[in-house]
């Protein structure tokens, strides 16, 4: 009953927010909202019930700007390639093979350009479409046959998703919140009962005392540690209708910490666990602080198929391994590709190609969880005291494969080196500040046999004069029109301080994924 009332009022507030539009922070009329919803409510529920208004507005708008950057993306890379005719190519850019196909793209191009339209109405506006429940489960609705549902079970799970039950914490408050309270002794719970429902309260000052008791097993010291010392903790409670089980969320925000930069740990000779991420395994391989493989390198699975839940387990799993590793070889942390398939997966076969070969490049592109990735890697390590450096991934494999392959295969007796292996070491080795390639004569198999040049790594290698190109960087336009957009020599990933419930911050600020940590 309580779900129930606070989800139609958190409904109508959500959409008086999206009414308001595109309006600065100070007049979002949150305040007013706030004081409607007190009368219904609570000062507490209502508090939160206008935050996740927020938030999910903020959330919905940022989807609009990237649905809005695909579509222009989309139809730019499009409309080339409908200027050159069939069969030809003109300036680097190839026209359609036929005529059929070019007929269908100009269909297509019609397609996109009228949802761009109505993309860039929405955002002009300020309405972003938002689905309380999901749209997904929306639009099921009218094909409960082929979902497997009957029409009870569909409104089970769609009354269950639009409850609301979140209670923000409050530091002084006892245990951390007072809207929703867990004692710590014996997890007996205890929440406020809105105002037209408190009547039905068994507790003193309008409260409710659940029959059931909870038990924290994931992070419970944590967890004691901040509800003995009355620090704020966020509670969700949510109804999983398929199960037949409710369940308490505990989530709160992780102190900020001032990790150190690739050239600070360079300069105190730590190691560094290097990852290359592939599609069904992760190759890792230790590199000291001078930029050498040691030991030999590991490989670890990822088999990301199944629902959504047993895919993220899995990678979880993956990451806990990762770090597993990174402890038990003293490395200070781990080194990642900063991979970023944006671009392309807007573009499709546009971009990655067409035919047989096209199709199993763009189904390997779309196996690889490169967001998901990162964002799960960033967060778990951060709790686990490693820092997660993200470098450029330009010819990682190449020179990877190139230089490091063959003198890690004689390093490593018992392990197959595969070329994966061989570019994780070509990352570790970026990370640290030092070069990919291998010069000639610095470093050989067998230092009995082997003649070698014994100035090592610190002489420093000539560069052509006259005839070499400047340093790219951001934003600076080269031949052909392109821009590099995102590459840098390096990025240091600081997992940004979080609820752990795993929703967006009510900042509108863009961020890079690559930067941004969902702490659960």
């Amino acid at each position: 009953m309580v779900g129930e009332h606070l989800g139609r009022w958190a409904r109508a507030d959500l959409a008086e927010r999206v009414r308001t539009g595109r309006v600065p922070v100070k007049e979002n009329r949150r305040a007013e909202r706030k004081r409607a919803l007190t009368a219904v409510s609570s000062s507490r529920w209502a508090g939160a019930m206008t935050r996740v208004s927020e938030d999910q507005y903020q959330l919905s708008l940022r989807c609009l700007f990237d649905e809005w950057t695909s579509l222009r993306r989309t139809i730019a890379k499009i409309g080339k390639r409908l200027a050159v005719p069939c069969g030809q190519q003109v300036d680097g850019v190839r026209g359609y093979p036929s005529q059929a196909e070019r007929t269908q793209k100009q269909c297509r191009l019609q397609v996109l350009t009228a949802r761009l339209a109505e993309v860039e109405r929405r955002i002009e506006a300020g309405h972003p479409t938002v689905v309380v429940g999901g749209r997904w489960l929306a639009k099921v609705r009218h094909n409960l046959a082929e979902a497997g549902l009957t029409e009870s079970r569909w409104r089970e799970r769609w009354d269950a998703e639009r409850m609301f039950l979140t209670a923000d914490g409050e530091s002084g408050a006892p245990y951390g919140n007072y809207t929703i309270t867990v004692d710590p002794a014996d997890g007996t719970i205890t929440l406020v009962l809105p105002e037209p429902l408190r009547h039905l309260a068994n507790a003193p000052r309008g409260r409710y005392r659940l029959a059931c008791t909870v038990t924290f097993n994931h992070r419970q010291g944590e967890w004691l540690d901040r509800t003995t010392a009355n620090r704020s903790v966020r509670y969700d409670i949510v109804c999983d209708p398929e199960r037949g089980r409710w369940y308490l969320d505990a989530s709160w925000s992780t102190p900020a910490t001032a990790l150190p930069t690739p050239a600070e740990l360079a300069a105190t000779s730590v190691r560094l666990l290097a990852v290359d991420l592939n599609a069904g395994h992760l190759a890792a391989c230790i590199i000291d602080t001078h930029g050498n493989p040691v030991g030999e390198p590991f490989t670890v699975p990822t088999d990301l198929t199944g629902p959504t839940s047993q895919r993220d387990g899995r990678l979880r799993a993956a990451i806990s391994e990762l770090i597993r590793l990174a402890h038990q070889h003293g490395c200070a942390g781990l080194a990642i590709e900063n991979l970023g398939f944006t671009d392309a997966r807007a573009t499709g076969r546009e971009t990655m190609g067409r035919g047989k070969r096209g199709k199993t490049f763009r189904r390997t592109v779309a196996g690889l969880p490169t967001g998901r990735f990162r964002d799960r890697l960033s967060g778990m390590a951060h709790h686990a005291g490693l820092v997660v450096i993200a470098v450029d991934p330009a010819y990682t494999s190449r020179w990877g494969a190139q230089h490091w392959k063959q003198p890690l295969q004689q390093q490593s007796k018992t392990t197959v080196v595969t070329g994966h292996h061989a570019a994780a070491v070509a990352i570790g080795r970026r990370a640290l500040g030092h070069g990919t390639r291998r010069r000639p004569g610095v470093t050989a198999h067998d230092q009995r046999i082997v003649a070698r040049r014994a100035t090592g790594q610190t002489v420093t290698a000539p560069r052509a004069r006259g005839t070499a190109s400047p340093p790219r960087t951001t934003g600076t336009p080269n031949e052909g029109g392109k821009t590099c957009r995102d590459r840098s020599d390096q990025l240091t990933l600081f997992p940004v301080s979080q609820d752990r419930s795993g929703r967006q911050p009510a900042s509108p600020a863009y961020s890079d994924p690559a930067i941004s940590g969902q702490h659960r």
